[in-house]
């Protein structure tokens, strides 16, 4: 059994030895990674990518973070292709084939029969003296010193230099097409990541009621008003559905500590006049920020200068964008 200070000591050195790696890969970047950047940018067809073991993991990644970026992408592992596989690659595709040693035999196999069909073929290879890299019209270099395994057999060092030389492929790729926020959020519409980038401040407002009341509204109408509701507030505002106020529950706490009698009082007497609000074409996560940077619950909505809903706290919870 390790001691804590070797485990820390085996982490630490495994960490360093996959960086080295990651450094050297970005030392060999050269005129083949960016003709295989223009290449795929102006390609009609799509990016197809191999590999077999491990490297067939890392391509499955690839394609993920492709398809994500806005460049269309499909994986083909190397054992399959060679059993019918092979039939998915159109004329225009582009081809990607990972390999650490680039003299598998099924990457062997392969590799002439990619060439045959006539496809860009770049090879992403840890050994440039092997049948891959030959045979490759482009090379992607992911050489490295060792594997972090004690025994240099586990792939470690090898994947970690094909997933950042992936990764550096696809951000180029991306930036290149301009792909900004609004293009990403077309493709992750799921999940909290997806509703960041396209809910509404609106979307939210929609699914609650519109609480509202005018300046002259009894304490009592208030106070109905806001249980009836349930979003512990109610907003005040003129016959043109412009907003004059808002009335919280703790507004009308502190109304009850600050009053011997509420009897004449009116909802005007007792109303923020300073409500934060947002516009309702805003992004729902505007909405969060504003709502903690003022250590609120409760957010108007607007549309213009007129009253389109209220936004709380929990809608924001409900939605996982918190």
């Amino acid at each position: 059994m390790k001691s804590k200070k070797s485990i820390i000591q085996s982490a630490v050195s495994t960490l360093e030895l996959e960086a080295a790696a990651i450094l050297n890969v970005a030392k060999n970047i050269n005129s083949d990674f960016e003709k295989a950047v223009s290449s795929i940018l102006h390609g009609k067809g799509r990016v197809i990518v191999t590999g077999i073991g491990k490297s067939a993991i890392i391509a499955q990644k690839m394609v993920a973070t492709f398809n994500s970026t806005g460049t269309p992408a499909i994986f083909m592992h190397a054992a399959d292709a060679i059993h019918g596989d092979l039939g998915m690659i159109q004329v225009d595709d582009i081809i990607i084939c990972l390999s650490k040693s680039g003299n598998t035999p099924e990457i062997k196999v392969l590799t002439p029969l990619l060439k045959t069909a006539g496809n860009l073929l770049i090879g992403m290879v840890g050994e440039l003296n092997s049948f891959l890299a030959e045979q490759a019209d482009l090379i992607l270099n992911t050489s490295f010193e060792k594997e972090a395994c004690p025994h240099n057999l586990a792939p470690t060092t090898s994947t970690t230099a094909q997933l950042a030389l992936g990764d550096a492929l696809a951000i180029c790729l991306l930036e290149c097409r301009d792909f900004n926020e609004s293009d990403f959020a077309k493709y992750h519409p799921g999940g909290s990541l997806g509703k960041k980038l396209y809910l509404k401040a609106r979307d939210l407002a929609l699914s609650n009621e519109k609480p509202s009341i005018h300046p002259s509204a009894s304490v009592k109408d208030v106070l109905i008003e806001i249980s009836k509701n349930r979003l512990g507030a109610v907003v005040v505002v003129d016959s043109d559905d412009k907003v004059l106020g808002i009335i919280t529950d703790g507004d009308i706490r502190r109304m009850l500590e600050n009053n011997n009698s509420i009897a004449n009082l009116k909802a005007e007497d007792i109303m923020g006049r300073t409500p934060k609000s947002i516009q309702f074409d805003a992004l729902a996560v505007d909405a969060l920020d504003i709502i903690k940077q003022n250590n609120i619950t409760q957010l108007l909505v607007l549309e213009q200068n007129t009253y389109f809903g209220i936004i709380h706290l929990h809608d924001l919870l409900n939605e996982g964008i918190v």
